[in-house]
Formats: C-alpha cells, sequence, structure tokens
C-alpha cells in the first residue's frame, strides 16, 4: 500500500544540544538582568527612590486629615521601602525586553502557526496588564481611599505605615493586572479546544457571580474597591468572548483531509 509521505516538519535539523540551551539561557537571563539593573540605575539617579514613593503614594496622601502624614515603624523602611519600589519600577519598566528574551529563547522551538499565535498574546496580554495597573492607580485608588476615610472618627488622626502601604498597593496591583488578562484566558480555552464559544455565553451568569466573589476576597472590605474589580472582569469577559468569535472565524477549525484517509491509499 502506498501512502502519501508526510511533508517534512519545518523543525527538523533545528535540534540543539542541551549544554547550548543552558548557554542560550544564561546569556538571555544576563541580559534581562542587566536590562533591570540599566533602568534602575537610570531612575536611581532620576527622578530618584523618595520621589518614586512619593508618585506611589499620592492617591493616599491626598485623602489624609490636613497636616497627617505616613509613618515608618521600622528603622530601616524608609531606605528599603523606596528601594523596593525602585526595583519594583525598573522591572516593570525593562519588561518588553525581560519578554523580549523569553521569546527569543523559546521561538525557535515553535512552528510558524504557534509563534503567529503566541507572540500576539504575549504582546496583548502585556498591555492588558499594564492597562489594569494603571486603572487600579488612576482611578480605584482615590474613590477606595476617600470612601475609608469618610468612615474614619474624628477622633482618630491616620498616619499608615509605609511598609504596610507597600504590601497593600503591591496587592491591588497585581490583582487588577491579572483581573485584565480574563480576555486572554478566554481566547487561550477556545484556541485549545477546552471550551466553545457557546458554552462560554450560556456561562455568563456564573463567571458574573465568580467575579464578586472573587473581588470580595481579593480587595479590601469595601463595595468600591470589590465594584471596581468585578464589573471590569465581567466586561472583559464579554471582550473575550467577542474575540474568541473573531478567532473562530479568522481561524477555522481544519477539516480531515479526505486524500489521507485509509480508503485513499492504494
Amino acid at each position: 500500500m502506498a501512502q502519501t509521505p508526510n511533508p517534512e516538519d519545518e523543525l527538523a535539523g533545528t535540534e540543539q544540544p542541551f549544554v547550548e540551551h543552558l548557554m542560550e539561557l544564561r546569556d538571555r537571563l544576563i541580559k534581562a538582568v542587566l536590562a533591570v539593573g540599566v533602568v534602575a540605575g537610570v531612575l536611581f539617579l532620576y527622578p530618584g527612590p523618595g520621589a518614586l514613593y512619593d508618585f506611589l503614594a499620592a492617591p493616599l496622601v491626598a485623602h489624609l486629615p490636613q497636616g497627617a502624614t505616613m509613618i515608618a515603624t521600622s528603622v530601616i523602611s524608609p531606605f528599603m521601602v523606596p528601594l523596593k519600589i525602585l526595583l519594583m519600577a525598573a522591572f516593570l519598566v525593562a519588561l518588553p525586553v525581560v519578554l523580549y528574551q523569553i521569546w527569543a529563547f523559546v521561538a525557535p522551538g515553535l512552528y510558524s502557526n504557534e509563534k503567529k499565535m503566541v507572540l500576539p498574546l504575549v504582546v496583548s496580554s502585556t498591555i492588558l496588564f499594564f492597562i489594569g495597573v494603571a486603572f487600579c492607580y488612576y482611578f480605584v485608588f482615590g474613590r477606595v481611599f476617600a470612601f475609608i476615610q469618610s468612615f474614619a472618627p474624628k477622633s482618630i488622626t491616620a498616619a499608615p505605615d509605609i511598609e504596610a502601604y507597600l504590601g497593600f498597593v503591591l496587592t491591588m496591583f497585581l490583582a487588577f493586572g491579572v483581573a485584565f488578562e480574563v480576555p486572554i484566558a478566554v481566547v487561550v480555552l477556545v484556541r485549545l479546544g477546552v471550551i466553545s464559544v457557546e458554552k462560554l455565553k450560556h456561562a455568563r451568569g456564573y463567571f458574573v457571580v465568580a467575579s464578586f466573589i472573587i473581588a470580595a476576597i481579593i480587595t479590601p472590605p469595601d463595595v468600591v474597591s470589590q465594584l471596581a474589580l468585578a464589573i471590569p472582569m465581567c466586561l472583559l469577559y464579554e471582550l473575550g468572548i467577542w474575540a474568541a468569535q473573531l478567532f473562530v472565524r479568522t481561524h477555522p477549525k481544519e477539516e480531515p483531509d479526505a486524500d489521507k484517509s485509509p480508503e485513499s491509499t492504494t
């Protein structure tokens, strides 16, 4: 029986020894670390760690009582907290370079159709993460802090600890950044065949309930931050369904080739 020969694997002959993979991984990691280090050095010179912390604390300071300031309960907090913020900001600014190094390392082992899918997903997920962080800083923080301060008794002077505030900010940034990845998760699940677009539409009600439960667990116990996280998640879920429908139309599932069926071979 003669069978139609399979097309040659496009990755055939591109294999590298394990040691070469390790050396390339080392080089990529060094370049990523150097990029973060260079950005950190620039930010250290201008605007400086103190200015970065002032920028991060601005939404809270704006809603503190007149004359109130933040405090440091640890001896080394005034040094360590701005330094942590400096490193965090350097990593975020250098993130495109870090992601490029990761992409350059894994891309040779991907097929062309996988590259067409992975690269747009990496770029879009990064953009959505930054949008989530910006939404949290510029929109959510001001309303949350105003709501919290409105409940403070007159006999209490608010003086938040700078280290506790940093932990709060990082938690909120991570929560909103990950929440804005909902459309990417929806598209990936549809692309992998885990779930269909029709089932996603039927699961709207369950996702809405899950969004409010997640928001209640992650965010502080106030209505403003919970709504600010849950409502965008629901809207982004709808955006993910629309993007998945568009993806299905532009990338229809391949039908089996009749010429490769056993009946067609002789």
